[in-house]
Protein backbone atom coordinates (compact mmCIF):
# COMPACT_ATOMS: atom_id res chain seq x y z
CA UNK A 1 0.00 0.00 0.00
CA UNK A 2 1.12 3.28 -0.66
CA UNK A 3 1.64 5.61 2.25
CA UNK A 4 2.62 8.95 0.40
CA UNK A 5 1.01 11.49 -2.26
CA UNK A 6 4.15 11.56 -3.59
CA UNK A 7 3.69 7.66 -4.61
CA UNK A 8 0.12 8.59 -5.61
CA UNK A 9 -0.12 7.70 -9.23
CA UNK A 10 -3.99 8.75 -9.08
CA UNK A 11 -4.63 5.44 -11.96
CA UNK A 12 -6.99 2.99 -11.38
CA UNK A 13 -5.51 -0.29 -9.96
CA UNK A 14 -6.39 -2.31 -13.05
CA UNK A 15 -3.70 0.32 -15.38
CA UNK A 16 -0.97 0.53 -12.42
CA UNK A 17 -0.84 -3.28 -13.14
CA UNK A 18 0.01 -2.56 -16.35
CA UNK A 19 2.48 -0.44 -15.21
CA UNK A 20 4.16 -2.99 -12.87
CA UNK A 21 3.42 -0.94 -9.56
CA UNK A 22 0.92 -3.19 -7.80
CA UNK A 23 0.76 -6.96 -8.41
CA UNK A 24 -1.88 -8.33 -10.36
CA UNK A 25 -4.58 -10.48 -8.54
CA UNK A 26 -3.49 -14.26 -9.11
CA UNK A 27 -6.09 -15.90 -7.33
CA UNK A 28 -9.83 -15.16 -8.33
CA UNK A 29 -13.11 -16.31 -7.87
CA UNK A 30 -12.17 -18.91 -10.34
CA UNK A 31 -8.59 -21.07 -11.04
CA UNK A 32 -7.29 -19.61 -14.03
CA UNK A 33 -9.06 -16.04 -14.11
CA UNK A 34 -6.18 -13.02 -14.37
CA UNK A 35 -6.52 -9.80 -16.03
CA UNK A 36 -4.93 -10.61 -19.25
CA UNK A 37 -7.33 -13.25 -19.79
CA UNK A 38 -10.20 -10.49 -18.97
CA UNK A 39 -8.36 -8.11 -21.44
CA UNK A 40 -7.97 -10.88 -24.27
CA UNK A 41 -11.76 -11.92 -24.17
CA UNK A 42 -12.92 -8.00 -24.37
CA UNK A 43 -10.55 -7.85 -27.67
CA UNK A 44 -12.05 -10.77 -29.29
CA UNK A 45 -15.51 -9.48 -28.77
CA UNK A 46 -14.91 -6.23 -29.84
CA UNK A 47 -12.95 -7.75 -32.96
CA UNK A 48 -16.06 -10.09 -33.32
CA UNK A 49 -19.07 -7.86 -33.01
CA UNK A 50 -17.52 -4.56 -32.65
CA UNK A 51 -17.11 -2.13 -29.06
CA UNK A 52 -20.57 -1.81 -28.54
CA UNK A 53 -20.93 -5.66 -27.93
CA UNK A 54 -17.79 -5.30 -25.35
CA UNK A 55 -19.39 -5.40 -21.45
CA UNK A 56 -18.82 -6.65 -17.87
CA UNK A 57 -21.30 -9.37 -18.27
CA UNK A 58 -20.98 -10.19 -22.31
CA UNK A 59 -17.03 -10.83 -21.43
CA UNK A 60 -17.73 -12.74 -18.01
CA UNK A 61 -20.11 -14.59 -20.44
CA UNK A 62 -17.32 -15.55 -22.68
CA UNK A 63 -15.16 -16.71 -19.69
CA UNK A 64 -17.51 -18.86 -18.14
CA UNK A 65 -17.72 -16.90 -14.64
CA UNK A 66 -19.99 -14.12 -12.77
CA UNK A 67 -20.05 -10.85 -13.98
CA UNK A 68 -18.99 -9.41 -10.24
CA UNK A 69 -15.99 -12.21 -10.63
CA UNK A 70 -14.29 -9.19 -13.05
CA UNK A 71 -14.64 -6.65 -11.16
CA UNK A 72 -11.77 -8.26 -8.62
CA UNK A 73 -9.49 -7.09 -11.65
CA UNK A 74 -10.87 -4.28 -13.67
CA UNK A 75 -13.52 -2.04 -11.56
CA UNK A 76 -15.22 -0.28 -14.47
CA UNK A 77 -15.82 -0.50 -18.41
CA UNK A 78 -13.73 2.44 -19.04
CA UNK A 79 -10.80 0.74 -17.48
CA UNK A 80 -11.40 -1.81 -19.74
CA UNK A 81 -11.49 -0.15 -22.51
CA UNK A 82 -7.83 1.39 -21.73
CA UNK A 83 -6.89 -2.02 -21.45
CA UNK A 84 -7.71 -3.46 -24.68
CA UNK A 85 -6.12 -0.40 -26.70
CA UNK A 86 -3.20 -1.22 -25.13
CA UNK A 87 -3.03 -4.44 -25.91
CA UNK A 88 -4.64 -4.52 -29.42
CA UNK A 89 -2.31 -1.43 -30.33
CA UNK A 90 0.79 -2.81 -28.67
CA UNK A 91 3.96 -1.24 -28.64
CA UNK A 92 5.32 0.91 -31.47
CA UNK A 93 7.64 -0.46 -34.01
CA UNK A 94 11.68 -0.47 -33.23
CA UNK A 95 12.71 3.70 -34.02
CA UNK A 96 14.35 4.72 -36.95
CA UNK A 97 18.26 4.09 -37.63
CA UNK A 98 20.22 7.20 -35.63
CA UNK A 99 20.85 9.99 -38.28
CA UNK A 100 17.15 9.50 -40.13
CA UNK A 101 15.49 12.99 -40.34
CA UNK A 102 12.54 14.32 -38.26
CA UNK A 103 10.51 14.44 -41.60
CA UNK A 104 11.03 10.68 -42.33
CA UNK A 105 10.85 9.85 -38.81
CA UNK A 106 7.16 11.70 -38.27
CA UNK A 107 6.15 9.52 -41.26
CA UNK A 108 7.48 6.06 -40.40
CA UNK A 109 5.77 7.27 -37.11
CA UNK A 110 2.42 8.23 -38.65
CA UNK A 111 1.99 5.05 -40.72
CA UNK A 112 2.61 2.82 -38.19
CA UNK A 113 0.07 4.58 -35.69
CA UNK A 114 -2.27 4.66 -38.81
CA UNK A 115 -1.71 0.79 -39.37
CA UNK A 116 -1.96 -0.49 -35.75
CA UNK A 117 -5.21 1.50 -35.92
CA UNK A 118 -6.84 -0.32 -38.99
CA UNK A 119 -5.94 -3.26 -37.56
CA UNK A 120 -8.07 -3.32 -34.65
CA UNK A 121 -10.85 -0.46 -35.92
CA UNK A 122 -12.29 -0.78 -32.75
CA UNK A 123 -10.20 0.48 -30.83
CA UNK A 124 -11.42 4.28 -32.77
CA UNK A 125 -14.88 3.96 -30.82
CA UNK A 126 -13.27 4.28 -27.41
CA UNK A 127 -13.23 7.84 -26.57
CA UNK A 128 -10.50 9.94 -25.50
CA UNK A 129 -10.54 10.71 -22.56
CA UNK A 130 -6.60 11.96 -21.23
CA UNK A 131 -2.79 11.51 -22.30
CA UNK A 132 -1.53 8.44 -22.35
CA UNK A 133 -1.72 6.68 -19.12
CA UNK A 134 -0.22 2.97 -20.06
CA UNK A 135 3.27 1.87 -21.12
CA UNK A 136 2.55 1.30 -24.87
CA UNK A 137 0.81 4.40 -25.24
CA UNK A 138 3.49 6.56 -23.87
CA UNK A 139 5.99 4.61 -25.78
CA UNK A 140 4.30 6.02 -28.73
CA UNK A 141 4.19 8.91 -27.47
CA UNK A 142 7.87 8.82 -26.24
CA UNK A 143 8.93 7.57 -30.11
CA UNK A 144 7.32 10.53 -31.74
CA UNK A 145 8.49 13.19 -29.49
CA UNK A 146 12.27 11.60 -30.07
CA UNK A 147 11.73 12.46 -33.94
CA UNK A 148 11.14 15.93 -33.18
CA UNK A 149 14.10 15.97 -30.63
CA UNK A 150 16.89 17.91 -32.63
CA UNK A 151 14.27 20.50 -34.30
CA UNK A 152 14.75 23.14 -32.46
CA UNK A 153 11.00 23.44 -31.15
CA UNK A 154 10.42 23.85 -27.77
CA UNK A 155 8.62 21.14 -25.68
CA UNK A 156 5.48 22.49 -25.80
CA UNK A 157 5.74 22.86 -29.32
CA UNK A 158 6.93 19.35 -30.05
CA UNK A 159 3.97 18.16 -28.13
CA UNK A 160 1.15 20.07 -29.93
CA UNK A 161 2.86 18.85 -33.01
CA UNK A 162 2.70 14.94 -31.88
CA UNK A 163 -0.74 16.24 -30.57
CA UNK A 164 -2.05 17.34 -34.43
CA UNK A 165 0.08 14.69 -36.26
CA UNK A 166 -2.51 12.08 -34.19
CA UNK A 167 -5.51 13.57 -34.65
CA UNK A 168 -4.66 13.48 -38.39
CA UNK A 169 -4.43 9.93 -38.12
CA UNK A 170 -7.28 9.06 -36.43
CA UNK A 171 -9.41 10.72 -38.16
CA UNK A 172 -8.36 9.61 -41.29
CA UNK A 173 -8.47 5.82 -39.74
CA UNK A 174 -11.81 6.64 -38.36
CA UNK A 175 -13.57 8.48 -41.49
CA UNK A 176 -12.38 5.21 -44.16
CA UNK A 177 -13.62 2.83 -41.36
CA UNK A 178 -17.32 4.71 -41.45
CA UNK A 179 -17.05 5.38 -45.55
CA UNK A 180 -16.26 1.32 -45.55
CA UNK A 181 -18.63 0.26 -43.78
CA UNK A 182 -21.27 2.47 -45.24
CA UNK A 183 -19.59 1.28 -49.12
CA UNK A 184 -20.33 -2.48 -47.95
CA UNK A 185 -23.99 -1.96 -46.47
CA UNK A 186 -24.75 -0.79 -50.43
CA UNK A 187 -23.42 -4.09 -51.83
CA UNK A 188 -21.51 -2.21 -54.43
CA UNK A 189 -17.63 -1.65 -54.89
CA UNK A 190 -16.19 1.67 -54.17
CA UNK A 191 -15.87 3.10 -57.23
CA UNK A 192 -19.37 2.32 -57.87
CA UNK A 193 -20.38 4.76 -55.04
CA UNK A 194 -18.36 6.92 -55.78
CA UNK A 195 -19.61 7.19 -59.72
CA UNK A 196 -23.35 6.94 -58.51
CA UNK A 197 -22.57 10.33 -56.01
CA UNK A 198 -20.76 12.08 -58.38
CA UNK A 199 -23.77 11.46 -61.36
CA UNK A 200 -26.26 12.36 -58.62
CA UNK A 201 -24.58 15.59 -57.54
CA UNK A 202 -23.92 16.55 -61.09
CA UNK A 203 -27.94 16.64 -61.47
CA UNK A 204 -28.34 18.76 -57.91
CA UNK A 205 -25.30 20.92 -58.30
CA UNK A 206 -25.98 24.03 -60.35
CA UNK A 207 -23.12 25.15 -62.15
CA UNK A 208 -24.28 28.88 -61.59
CA UNK A 209 -24.77 28.37 -57.74
CA UNK A 210 -21.87 26.06 -57.00
CA UNK A 211 -19.48 26.52 -59.94
CA UNK A 212 -16.55 25.76 -57.99
CA UNK A 213 -18.34 22.32 -57.00
CA UNK A 214 -19.16 21.96 -61.10
CA UNK A 215 -15.44 22.41 -61.67
CA UNK A 216 -14.41 19.60 -59.60
CA UNK A 217 -17.30 17.46 -61.15
CA UNK A 218 -16.04 18.38 -64.53
CA UNK A 219 -12.55 17.14 -63.63
CA UNK A 220 -13.55 13.69 -63.08
CA UNK A 221 -12.30 13.41 -59.82
CA UNK A 222 -14.90 12.00 -57.84
CA UNK A 223 -14.92 9.52 -60.67
CA UNK A 224 -11.63 7.99 -60.53
CA UNK A 225 -10.32 4.97 -58.19
CA UNK A 226 -10.08 5.84 -54.30
CA UNK A 227 -6.21 5.07 -53.35
CA UNK A 228 -7.03 5.77 -49.26
CA UNK A 229 -2.65 5.37 -48.80
CA UNK A 230 -1.73 7.52 -51.52
CA UNK A 231 -4.69 10.57 -50.27
CA UNK A 232 -3.00 10.04 -46.55
CA UNK A 233 0.21 10.51 -47.86
CA UNK A 234 -0.89 13.59 -49.22
CA UNK A 235 -2.36 15.16 -45.72
CA UNK A 236 0.36 13.77 -44.23
CA UNK A 237 2.81 15.94 -46.55
CA UNK A 238 0.87 18.75 -46.16
CA UNK A 239 0.64 18.76 -42.54
CA UNK A 240 4.28 17.92 -42.22
CA UNK A 241 5.03 20.78 -44.49
CA UNK A 242 3.13 23.33 -41.89
CA UNK A 243 5.73 21.82 -39.44
CA UNK A 244 9.19 22.24 -41.63
CA UNK A 245 7.52 25.81 -41.61
CA UNK A 246 7.17 26.30 -38.20
CA UNK A 247 11.12 24.77 -37.89
CA UNK A 248 12.14 27.06 -40.03
CA UNK A 249 10.77 30.20 -38.08
CA UNK A 250 12.37 28.65 -35.31
CA UNK A 251 15.92 28.41 -36.86
CA UNK A 252 15.31 32.02 -38.28
CA UNK A 253 14.55 33.31 -34.43
CA UNK A 254 17.52 31.64 -33.45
Amino acid sequence: MKDSSDADTGLPASIEAAWGLRERPSKGPRPGLSLDRIVAAAVAVAAAEGLGAVSMGRVAKELGVSTMSLYRYVAAKDELYILMLEAAVGPPPAPPAPGTGWREAMTAWALAHRAALRRHLWALRIPVSGPPATPNSVAWWEQGLVALAETGLDEGEKLYVIMLVTGYVRDEALVMADVDTAIASTGLTADEVMRRYGRTLQRLADPARYPCVARVLASGTLLEPGEPDRDFAFGLRVLLDGVEALIARTAARG
